[in-house]
């Protein structure tokens, strides 16, 4: 099954210093057929203004990553923890027993971000927060950023208390991957840019890409694109 959910079909709210899309309910935006794909609850489409950014807020037994698209976000919270993420790297945020945190646009330009939620296999944890710079180049395919499985302990990816996985691939055009999804799994895949094919279905940029029931996914650049993928247990 592969469901293409095109970003004008998207939740959106805008305020004076916010322009977000949701790619599931979130918020006043409630769609009972984009719940969530799996563990995988919330993904926004951010773009935050100079100068502002979200004020302190809690968080509890929830993995929140960031991905930075464009500028930087400095983050702050109730632990001690305070840094900055700029474009193409990612933070984590374990929220845990629980966390009060800020994440502020401090730069002199838009910030843009993808925030991920996903539902943990621990609970209680307690909380804590890490980024992580990621250099990539074109043609390296897709490369774990953060990760709970297990067959990823052995890389430097950022970890999650959920068996879960974010990877990030930048492709020229022409340029393809394969992804095997097993039975009992699901992803949900965005191109932060470009154009993507995905087992003979066409996404465009920002567009969401939900997969079930489909043993290998088959990726093509039609134009050169950065890719996000979510791989994670296909339980409610």
């Amino acid at each position: 099954m592969i469901d293409i959910r095109p970003f004008s079909s998207l939740g959106a709210f805008s305020n004076s210093w916010l322009t977000a899309r949701h790619h599931f309910s979130f918020g006043d935006y409630y769609n009972p057929a984009r719940m969530g794909v799996g563990r995988l609850r919330v993904w926004n489409d951010d773009q935050i203004a100079a100068g502002t950014g979200f004020g302190a807020h809690p968080h509890r037994d929830m993995e929140i990553i960031t991905f930075v698209r464009q500028g930087a976000i400095t983050h702050q919270d109730d632990t001690g923890s305070e840094g900055r993420t700029q474009a193409g790297d990612i933070q984590v945020m374990h929220a845990g027993t629980g966390i009060m945190h800020a994440e502020l646009n401090r730069e002199a330009e838009p910030t843009r971000i993808f925030q991920i939620w996903i539902e943990p296999d621990q609970l209680g944890v307690a909380p804590g927060w890490q980024m992580r710079e990621f250099p990539r180049a074109w043609g390296e395919g897709l490369q774990v950023l953060a990760s709970g499985r297990p067959a990823d302990s052995a890389t430097d990816a950022l970890p999650l208390y959920a068996d879960a996985a974010l990877l990030v691939g930048k492709f020229a055009t022409g340029e393809r991957a394969s992804y095997a999804l097993p039975a009992g799994r699901a992803a949900y895949l965005v191109a932060a840019s470009g154009e993507i094919n995905i087992n003979g279905q066409t996404a465009a940029a920002r567009d969401g890409v939900a997969l079930r029931d489909e043993p290998h996914i088959d990726i093509e650049a039609m134009h050169a694109a950065e890719i996000l993928l979510v791989d994670v247990r296909d339980e409610m």
